[in-house]
């Protein structure tokens, strides 16, 4: 049996690995898309790994994104993105995800969908997840995206070219409303939990109602079974209240905790005065080994919500929220207002860089 051959390429975007593909390659929106995008990853896989294909065997490195022609008239490009399910033949369109989204400037650039503009490109992203604007401003050399640049992103090795991250009212992207339950916090099993919808849905507990410091380890929290049911027995509950039961991707869950000394994954220690808060973020099954980017833009529009378990953690009530993660510490501008009193989310900006590592095709047997 021969191999169907699909173009596409290959990227870093942020702390995630994507496979990125045109539109036009792919199959409509359905079952046969749906096969087309596991096999690519290598999954299902029951042993956890996906070694049969480019994912990593993580909720991070097992992604993809397609890029197709603007059906919005404030956008350059449609970008949908899917999260394919490492060891289930499941893939969720549910939420967008922010790490990728910084790969989708450069794609559109390299690949010619958007006119390069030497300097810096603006690239407008309708994002078909979330129905929000993105809007990339990704540096420009010789008519590439850049990568060579002097940003350092916790969680990456190396420098590179900084590409900034405009996200436009990005409340109720998942629900329709910032507080999907019209409140700042609700009580689920026993803790009180704070469900927001900036970016992605996502449920914020203090670690402290679990026994947890948020200084924890990834692979440590991975490993206590029994708090990693808990947490999606309440992520399952909180969905519910949020209207939006069945999808494995959202919402997330996150931890967090008021900002102290900590160690990060690279061995380099962080002073208490680093952060303004901590936070680990669990999704698809596995605690992140960085801060998502949504899950990040989510928290500096929590933290400035009145009420919030996020609010009641930080320590600055001003200027960027720095959030101390596995990786280090990222800072986050998150604008909330209030609008016929009820809190809105004006915008959240926020930086990462990427790059482009393979082009060419995949083999989908």
């Amino acid at each position: 049996m021969t191999q169907r051959k699909v173009r596409a390429v290959y990227m870093r975007g942020g702390t995630s690995r994507c496979l990125v593909f045109h539109e036009r390659d792919l199959p409509a929106s359905g079952p046969e898309r749906d096969a087309i995008l596991s096999a690519a990853l290598g999954s299902p896989d029951p042993y956890g790994r996906q070694l049969d294909g480019l994912g990593g065997g993580i909720s991070s490195l097992s992604k993809a994104c397609i890029i197709g022609s603007s059906s919005h008239p404030d956008a350059d490009v449609d970008y949908t993105f899917a999260q394919v399910d490492v060891k289930s033949p499941v893939v969720d369109y549910a939420g967008n995800c922010g790490n990728c989204s910084s790969a989708v400037g450069p794609f559109a650039i390299d690949e010619r969908i958007v006119r390069a503009v030497e300097g810096e490109t603006r690239v407008r992203i309708h994002n078909t997840n979330t129905k929000k604007i993105i809007v990339a401003r990704v540096p420009v050399h010789d008519g590439e995206a850049a990568v060579a640049g002097d940003f350092e992103l916790a969680g990456v090795p190396g420098r590179g070219a900084r590409i900034a991250l405009d996200f436009l009212e990005p409340g109720g992207a998942g629900t329709g409303r910032l507080l999907p339950t019209g409140r700042p916090r609700e009580t689920i099993d026993g803790v009180e939990a704070s469900l927001v919808d900036a970016t992605n849905p996502f449920v914020w507990i203090r670690a402290a109602d679990l026994g947890l410091r948020a200084t924890e380890t990834p692979q440590a929290i991975d490993a206590d079974r029994a708090l990693m049911d808990r947490l999606e027995a309440i992520r399952a509950e909180a969905a519910r209240r949020m209207g939006i039961p069945g999808s494995a991707a959202i919402p997330k869950i996150g931890i967090v905790a008021p900002p102290t000394a900590f160690t990060a994954l690279d061995g380099v220690a962080y002073t208490a005065d680093a952060s303004d808060l901590l936070a680990r973020v669990i999704s698809m099954g596995n605690c992140h080994r960085a801060v998502p980017l949504t899950a990040a833009m989510c928290l500096a529009v929590a933290a400035r919500i009145d009420g919030t378990v996020a609010a009641e953690c930080v320590a600055s009530r001003s200027g960027d929220v720095r959030i101390g993660h596995p990786s280090g510490a990222l800072p986050v501008a998150a604008s909330v207002v209030s609008r016929h009193g009820e809190p809105c989310a004006e915008g959240v900006t926020v930086y990462r860089t990427a790059r482009r590592l393979m082009e060419g095709f995949v083999r989908i047997p």
